[in-house]
């Protein structure tokens, strides 16, 4: 039996409530792969930035070893994601991300709207920002690893292919840098996300209030639940 629309997770695998005033939003191995993942990325950046910008560049020197904490660290980025699938709530809530349910609609037209009232964004587990987030970010991470393997071995491509490979890696690279710092800005306003990434536990106040239909969604699949079992 299926939850309703937005969830995506068979009935009895929900993540529910563990106690009185507080929500269960990530497991372990969520976070273990957003916390590795973010860690690979940020290695990957630096080291990038220490080969592309001069001053930082000459600053740090040692341009054989960052060439290759950049290639590893950016050939290792998958890998967290890889690990994750082993894990039923990150299959999940992958099944989440990949869905626009109808209000997610209502809350990309509020953003257009700049209409900022809760009410106005509705919202499952991850709302239309979120998951936008996370395809974009996954479509231009293999992007830059595709690009990335054709320059470390570039004695196998012409020329053409050559500079089209690093001018494609550059500009996504930098795109991701940007959307990253928005990603960081908007979780330095959230507390209480912040906190749910951290320890997998939100207060059910704010779940109510920026995610509603996520509680809506784990009530009717806990009554379903109960009903199957009688």
């Amino acid at each position: 039996m299926r939850s309703t629309a937005g969830s995506t997770e068979p009935t009895g695998t929900v993540t529910r409530p563990e106690h009185d005033g507080r929500v269960r939003r990530f497991s372990t191995a969520e976070r273990m792969v957003h916390r590795a993942t973010g860690y690979l990325m940020l290695l990957c950046l630096v080291s990038a930035a220490c080969l592309y910008l001069g001053p930082l560049a000459q600053l740090v020197g040692r341009r054989h070893l960052m060439v290759t904490v950049h290639e590893w660290s950016g050939i290792s980025l998958p890998l967290p994601f890889l690990l994750g699938l082993f894990s039923p709530a990150f299959r999940a809530d992958l099944r989440r991300l990949n869905r626009f349910a109808v209000y997610d609609r209502r809350w990309l037209r509020a953003v257009r709207r700049r209409r900022t009232s809760p009410e106005a964004r509705p919202a499952g587990k991850f709302n239309a920002g979120q998951k936008l987030y996370a395809g974009w970010i996954a479509g231009a991470v293999l992007v830059t690893m595709f690009t990335g393997l054709l320059m470390w071995f570039m004695g196998l491509l012409p020329f053409i292919f050559r500079t089209g490979a690093i001018f494609v890696h550059d500009i996504v690279a930098w795109a991701i840098t940007f959307v990253l710092l928005g990603h960081m800005r908007k979780a330095f306003e959230d507390s209480e996300a912040r906190l749910g990434m951290r320890t997998g536990y939100v207060s059910r106040s704010w779940a109510q209030r920026y995610h509603s239909r996520w509680l809506r969604e784990e009530h009717v699949d806990d009554v379903s639940e109960r009903r199957t079992v009688e």
